[in-house]
């Protein structure tokens, strides 16, 4: 019964273990502090220079 017991517990590991990189994460990538200042700055760049160029 040992044998047939610790077979077993290794092909759960390792399908647990396949489905775990199965099921990659959900959330998103992180982006650090700096990071989303420097895509915020060139958003407010492009609005601004979106708008001079619907005003004139």
């Amino acid at each position: 019964m040992n044998r047939k017991k610790k077979l077993n517990s290794i092909f759960d590991k390792r399908i647990k273990r396949m489905n775990a990189k199965k099921n990659t994460a959900s959330k998103p990538k992180y982006i650090s502090k700096a990071e989303r200042a420097r895509i915020e700055a060139l958003e407010q760049n492009n609005e601004s220079q979106n708008t001079v160029v619907t005003e004139q």
